[in-house]
Order: C-alpha cells, then structure tokens, then sequence
C-alpha cells in the first residue's frame, strides 16, 4: 500500500465526519490565532518603542538624578554653564521638570502629563511643532511665560478634532495659559500616547509644580562618534556636583534599545507562552477525538488487516489523519489571526508586527502537536487484533 493510497484513505475518512474534524481543529485553531496575535501585539509595542527612540537620534544621552538626599541640585544655568565649557563634545543640553496636571477649556476639564523645559527640547528630543506654531523661547523661560504647546491628543479631548488652539486660552491647575504651539503628531492621537502631552517653559513649570528640581535632563553629543567622551564629561560634571556616583544615571540611545528589546523580548516571549498553553489544549483535543475514532472503526482496522494491510499501514493513516486535522488547523488560525491583526489598530493605539518567524513557527508548532498527540492513537490502532478487531461490536 502506497503513501499516497494511505493519504487518500486518510482525507476520505476525514471528510467522512466533517464536523468531529472540524471540532478536532478547533483547539489548534484558536491556539494558533492567539500566538499569532499576542506575538504580534509584543512586536508591535517593541517596534513603537525602538522607533521613538531611534527617531530622536544615536547621539542622544539621557540623565536621570536618583539621589533623594543631597543637598545640592543642578539648576538649569548650571547646564547651560556645562554645554558652554564643553562644546567640543556636547551640542546642547535640555532640562526636564514634569508631573500631572488638569487641563481645564471652556466646560471641557482633561488631565494630561506636563514637561516643563528650554528651548533646547525641540532640537535635544526631536520634537518639531506643526506650521503656524512655535515652540518655547528664551523670553519665554527668561520672564516665566505662561506659554503652552499642546500634542493632538490634548487637542483631540480638549477642543476637538481638527480643532486649531493656537491663541486660545486654557487653564492649567487653575491658572490661565496662551497656546503657542502646536506638537506635531507622533503616533495616532490616541489618550497615554506621544500625543498626550504639555509643553510649557521650564521655569513656569517649577512655579506651577512647586518643584525647582531638575531630576532629568537629555543631552546632545556633537555626533554619535562623540557619544562617549560626552559621557565622561556627563559624569565628571555630575560626580563633582553630587559626590556620589550612585545619585545619577546616564544612558545612551544603544544602551536604552538594547535595555527596551530585553524587555519587550521577554514579553513577547511570555505572551507567546500564554498562547501555546491553547496550543497544548489543542493537542490534547486531537489526541481524545483521534481515540474515540479508533474505538468506532475497530472493524474498519480488523477488516483491512485481514485483507494484508499491515501495522506501518495502519499507523501511517491514523497519523496523517492527526497531522493533516492540525495542520490545517494551524493554517486557518493564522488567517484569523492576520485578520484580527488587521482588525485590533481600528478599536485602539496598538499596531500588531506580524514577523515571518512566528507564522513558520507557529505552523511547525501546530503540525508537531499533530504528529505528538497523534502518536498513541495510531500505535494504538496499529496494535489492534484483527480476529479481536472483527469482533468488536
């Protein structure tokens, strides 16, 4: 008996009980559907994340002050100070003071995360503003301006879509503001993204917030090969400020991308666990399905032994029945799960990847939970007496 006999005979019996195949694929299908969406979604969220970092540049440098209990603090001329005394590695510096504030326009109140920082942001954290607006000036941080730049999703929730805010006045924490400048769009819009976001001058928010400390500021290296000695004098700068080399951290771009694919990489790595436990439910389900066959054509098997079909024989159909039921299984979970990839940026902020490598796996994982759950019911068929086997009722 030839495979492709043996194939036939598999796919007739397949056929011949279309439901029970189709409730045998159920679990493969859903299990892959999940993999290929909850890999997609990790992807997605690690290429939003590398590409906002990567789009502010290789040679940026990021400060964070951890130290709670010195009695000294970088102010924003000692930055200045610093970039001046080191212009051959250092292009610019910019300050950051943030916290929550409440937006309030009109009847419409929204809270949103605050920076407040120089003029120096929008070229430091690549932040241009969108035409007929400006960002902060130095008159602006000089005489504490109450000046405000806004991101869309401000706009959106604040004074609608399309809405142009430029010259209007809102409050924030109570006190009145003049929008200037308008952000330009980062992602979609969407409430907790890029886009949610104020910009204010860095003086007026140490007033407003009640905190003159700067606890993190990012800094421009002249270019990437400079990253390094911009470092050193990072850190010997703040070594001298702060005594203490544990009260600072400082991170470059390469540092911080590596730091983010460890981290969304495990993620992606623990979804994709979650969703080949419904891999392994799947498997469990072929095995069951594939047992009860064997139980209802124990006459079947008797009759073919008896007419020369031998033990590979019978092993064979059972277990390409098993491969076949998942396989085709896997293939349609990965087409609902490009579709429900497709479907997910329609009802959120969220953009699924889906990568080559997690289709092909997800495919070799669904045709092996085939071959391994199909195992024991072929063996178990193939084991079967014939005299027995044409006995059974």
């Amino acid at each position: 008996m030839g495979f492709l006999q043996i194939f036939r005979i598999a796919l007739k019996s397949m056929t011949g009980s279309k439901v029970r195949t189709l409730l045998t694929m159920l679990g493969v299908i859903i299990g892959v559907a999940t993999f290929i969406t909850l890999v997609s979604l990790g992807e997605g969220t690690k290429k939003s994340i590398s590409d906002s970092i990567q789009s502010m540049g290789t040679n940026l440098i990021n400060i964070s002050i951890t130290g709670r209990n010195s009695n000294r603090n970088v102010t924003y001329k000692d930055l200045k100070d610093f970039a001046g005394q080191n212009t051959d590695e250092i292009e610019a510096v910019a300050p950051t003071v943030s916290g929550r504030v409440t937006l309030k326009y009109e009847n419409k109140t929204w809270e949103t995360s605050l920076e407040g920082t120089s003029p120096e942001y929008e070229t430091v954290r690549n932040t241009p503003v969108q035409n007929g607006s400006r960002f902060i000036t130095h008159m602006d941080v000089d005489y504490r301006q109450k000046v405000a730049l806004l991101g869309t999703g401000v706009i959106n929730n604040l004074f609608g879509p399309g809405r142009n805010p430029i010259g209007e006045r809102i409050k924030i924490n109570g006190e009145i503001f003049r929008v200037v400048g308008v952000l330009e769009q980062k992602s979609a819009g969407e409430n907790y993204s890029l886009d949610d976001r104020i910009i204010i001058p860095i003086s007026t928010a140490q007033r407003l917030l009640r905190s003159a400390q700067i606890r993190n500021f990012s800094v421009q290296a002249r270019s990437p090969e400079r990253v390094n000695a911009a470092m050193f004098k990072i850190q010997e700068f703040l070594l001298k400020t702060y005594k203490d080399d544990s009260a600072f951290r400082v991170q470059n771009q390469a540092e911080m991308l590596s730091r983010v694919d460890s981290v969304t990489g495990a993620m992606t790595a623990f979804l994709g666990a979650i969703a080949g436990i419904s891999l392994l439910v799947g498997g469990i389900g072929i095995m069951n399905i594939m047992l009860v066959s064997v139980t209802e054509r124990t006459r079947e098997i008797g009759i073919r032994k008896a007419i020369g079909a031998k033990r590979k024989h019978i092993l064979a159909q059972f277990l390409i029945e098993s491969t076949v039921i998942s396989c085709i299984g896997g293939l349609t979970g990965i087409m609902i799960g490009f579709l429900l990839a497709g479907v997910i940026p329609r009802f959120s902020s969220m953009t699924p990847v889906i990568t080559s490598s997690s289709v092909l796996i997800s495919f070799l994982v669904s045709a092996a939970v085939g071959i391994f759950f199909g195992i024991y019911p072929a063996g178990k068929a193939s084991k079967l007496n014939p005299i027995e086997a044409l006995r059974f009722e």
